[in-house]
């Protein structure tokens, strides 16, 4: 049954997609006769391009996937050019989880009551700094340009990528690279980037085209922080498969192909430019010379990562004070009065919503751990890693936008008469949660040395007495973390949530964005930290548990790792 494993993988992360591209493609021409549409035609393209503002949009989601790509990115390889294999590094890789844990809207609010002109950092530099007195007349959040979008999305998007480049850094012997390089001469930047960045980047290009096609077709934190009028493409599409006009179905259905252009085009002319600028820097990699900026580089990136963390905790103070805050002038730096109502107002409604949160990140992480589990063990069976093709299909739900193919599934929902509800959305979930699970334990088990194998079953242990009682509890420790990370992704999941539930569904997610309309800062805070603190207590729990379980066994804390 194992070897049917990648197979089941591989549909779950692939069908979907299809079909929900094609649930899409379909009524873009005017064809749903559910809504007693037969006639086929150009008329919702038509409609579609006429619309006011539309190539502001296209614009907007474009560059940010672009531009979000490119600073995070930078950003990740310079913090580990700058950390790599000092003091620093054991801290920085446990500093990812906790940032990861951090669902997007969750984030995006807490950058937003950060830089907003009555934010928190605003009060904390008036008025010695300032000099003023009332918040100052700036459109900061939601500008039109989309630089808080783009920068709430960094902030997310580097952990990302973090992550993704320490699994490969072994496979490419960066630690020996970096030495060698260094022994001649080169500074600590200039050999990362002359000798590692090569070998690593063709590893990371995958989940570079992830952060493109995710920030060029967000919606959770472009309705967070992202412009109004007009707002960015995925939005807009929302916008008309929420209009009580059914004929804007269509309309959406269009827009959603449009976004899958829009976000193929982005990472074409990502493609692109790689091969520019391999060209350009092929002969400074081979010349041998050594840049004299070396140290101006690293002293950005040491300056610029406690700032990111700074950034974040600081936000995430900004929500936990307007969570408490009854009155709070401006430019006070602390509340002047304190409640809590906000929070009497979250227990009254946030029972269902955080038992719906729950029970769904529960069972599909549950599901999405075992199915990559099995097709580990597959290949630890078959002593041979699974094919480049499974890796690639592992990215697809990643590379193609949601609101591209999740917009198409609901519409196939509702003409096989299948009800929106938990199942539903339970099952759009795992799509998402898979990738991440499989991204976060594939290294870990295959690192496992086969050797405990074999000395379990010299003596007297089956095959699956070795698994069960030997391998599995060894890798206790990345299995729930893995369950963490899992955990983490479906409780930031919005619009599969919004879509596949049809607002019948309520989660902690849906709630917080809900009121991101309202402008309600004290009741957004609380239900915002009740986000952030869910899935940072199941990343506390995963540290937690191994050290707890295995306390009289210290030795398995290491085996586990």
């Amino acid at each position: 049954m194992l070897r049917l494993a990648p197979y089941l993988v591989a549909a779950i992360l692939t069908l979907p997609v299809l079909a929900g591209m094609l649930g899409a493609l379909i009524p873009s021409f005017g064809f749903l006769p559910v809504l007693g549409k037969t006639d086929v035609g150009f008329g919702p393209w038509r409609a579609l391009l006429a619309w006011p503002g539309l190539g502001t949009s296209v614009l907007l989601s474009f560059l940010s996937g672009l531009v979000t790509a490119a600073i995070a990115l930078s950003l990740a390889l310079l913090f580990l050019a700058i950390f790599f294999e000092t003091r620093a590094f054991t801290w920085l890789r446990q500093a990812i989880a906790p940032l990861l844990a951090v669902p997007h809207a969750a984030a995006a609010f807490a950058l937003a009551f950060l830089i907003a002109p009555s934010g928190f950092l605003a009060r904390l530099m008036s008025p010695w700094a300032t000099g003023w007195q009332r918040p100052p007349d700036l459109l900061i959040v939601q500008d039109e340009w989309g630089l808080s979008l783009m920068a709430g999305l960094v902030m997310k998007e580097v952990p990302f990528l973090l992550l993704m480049a320490l699994a490969p850094l072994a496979q490419i012997h960066a630690g020996e690279r970096m030495r060698l390089a260094r022994s001649f001469g080169y500074g600590r930047v200039s050999a990362w980037f002359k000798t590692i960045v090569p070998a690593l980047y063709p590893l990371l290009r995958l989940p570079v085209y992830a952060v493109i096609a995710y920030s060029s077709a967000n919606i959770d934190v472009a309705l967070i922080l992202g412009p109004v009028s007009p707002p960015p493409l995925a939005v807009q599409i929302l916008r008309w498969s929420n209009d009580p006009d059914l004929d804007f179905r269509m309309i959406a259905s269009a827009g959603a192909i449009l976004q899958f252009v829009v976000t193929a085009g982005a990472i074409a002319v990502w493609i692109l430019a790689e091969r520019c600028v391999g060209l350009l820097v092929r002969g400074q990699l081979v010349s041998g010379r050594r840049v004299a900026g070396d140290a101006g580089f690293a002293t950005l990136g040491r300056g610029l990562f406690p700032v990111l963390i700074l950034a974040s905790m600081l936000g995430i103070a900004a929500l936990g004070l307007n969570a408490f805050a009854r009155v709070w002038r401006f430019p006070d730096a602390l509340p002047g009065r304190w409640t809590m109502a906000h929070w009497q107002s979250v227990a009254e409604t946030a029972g269902g919503p955080i038992a719906a949160t729950l029970w769904i990140a529960l069972l599909t992480t549950l599901l999405s751990v075992v199915l990559v589990v099995c097709v580990l063990e597959n290949e630890r069976q078959r002593g041979a890693r699974s094919g480049r093709a499974l890796e690639f299909l592992i990215y697809v739900p990643l590379l193609v936008p949601q609101i591209g193919f999740i917009f198409g599934l609901v519409l196939l929902a509702e003409m096989a008469g299948a009800p929106p509800g938990g199942g539903l959305v339970a099952a759009g979930h795992v799509i998402f949660v898979l990738p991440y699970v499989y991204l976060s334990l594939a290294e870990a088990y295959r690192r496992q040395d086969p050797a405990w194998t074999k000395l379990a079953r010299t003596l007297g242990q089956s095959a699956s007495g070795a698994f069960w009682k030997v391998r599995l509890p060894m890798l206790l420790t990345p299995l729930l973390t893995a369950f963490a990370v899992g955990a983490a992704i479906s409780i930031g999941q919005y619009l599969v949530t919004r879509l596949l539930g049809a607002g019948r569904v309520e989660t902690v997610t849906t709630e917080a964005i809900a009121l991101a309309a309202g402008g309600d800062r004290r009741l957004i805070g609380a239900w915002a930290l009740t986000q952030a603190i869910l899935p940072v207590a199941g990343f506390a729990l995963a540290l937690a548990a191994p050290r707890l379980i295995w306390r009289n066994r210290r030795g398995m804390l290491g085996g586990s790792r």
